[in-house]
């Protein structure tokens, strides 16, 4: 197996299934998928039990009880728990294009990371995909999009991206490459180094700050936001907070005027503690 994928969720599991539907269509089945769940209740497990069931999937659900928002302490729990050298980042509710797995593998490099691209939904949109529509490939077809209620954007090109096509606007893309939660991929022994995610971050740019230390250990980012792609589907926000969102800034701004390479606040806090694991399958575990 080449690449772990890491999908976070938190009491979505009707966007989660869909989820696991992109990637039980995608183009190779040569990857894992880590489920970081900041706390979901019965649903999810069981929607996952499902899907471990139903496809090929090979699926780990690493969870933790809710106390309120830790998607960074759960991400860094997901990445030990993680089998493999290379690791993707998504969430449970961005649905992959089917090559969207081959391309991270395909476009991965030493020392440097990818940054990868979304298109957003309206919720009308979101509503309308089912099962068929992701193993079919129509969900992310133009055409498709429009006629369910996406207001067509430049941003429709991502959709058009080929390898050949793709790599020439990625090129042409100003914007920086950055580290983003809902499509990023880099090497496991960097985000080590790099003590994974700060757990000081709470909701609003949380992703951003490990690119950003990444960065200054020399990892470079690469833009391949036409090549790499997902659906990100709509849904309420109920973590936004201006106190957190001032947290956030006073760690991405000392991360920046220290050229910081590894936070103190990281994953090896949990190293030698004991993670609620559990493994779905034909054959049920306890976990």
């Amino acid at each position: 197996m080449s690449l772990s994928v890491i999908l976070t969720t938190y009491n979505s599991p009707e966007w989660l299934e869909n989820v696991l539907w992109g990637y039980a269509a995608q183009e190779t089945s040569d990857f894992e998928i880590v489920i970081a769940d900041d706390g979901s209740g019965p649903e999810t497990r069981a929607v996952i039990d499902r899907m471990g069931s139903e496809t090929d999937l090979t699926l780990l659900h690493v969870w933790h009880e809710d106390r309120g928002f830790r998607k960074c302490e759960i991400l860094n729990k997901a990445i030990l728990a993680s089998s493999n050298d290379y690791l993707v980042f998504s969430d449970g509710d961005c649905i992959p294009r089917r090559d969207f797995v081959a391309q991270h593998r395909r476009l991965r490099r030493s020392r440097h990371f990818l940054s990868g691209g979304y298109i957003k939904l309206p919720l009308a949109t979101s509503n309308e995909i089912t099962r068929e529509h992701i193993l079919s490939g129509r969900v992310t077809d133009p055409t498709w999009l429009r006629d369910h209620g996406l207001k067509p954007t430049r941003k429709m090109l991502r959709l058009l991206g080929g390898s050949r096509l793709g790599r020439l606007l990625d090129a042409m893309t100003p914007t920086r490459p950055t580290w983003n939660g809902h499509n990023a991929s880099a090497w496991r022994e960097d985000l080590l180094a790099a003590n994974g995610y700060d757990e000081r971050m709470v909701w609003g740019g949380l992703d951003r700050e490990l690119g950003e230390r990444l960065e200054n250990a020399a990892v470079r980012g690469v833009q391949v936001r036409h090549r790499a792609v997902v659906l990100h589907l709509d849904h309420p926000r109920g973590y936004a907070s201006e106190e957190g969102v001032r947290t956030n800034a006073q760690v991405r701004e000392e991360t920046r005027r220290t050229r910081r390479t590894r936070t103190a606040d990281g994953l090896d806090r949990h190293l030698g503690t004991e993670l609620i694991v559990h493994r779905p399958g034909p054959a049920q575990s306890s976990g």
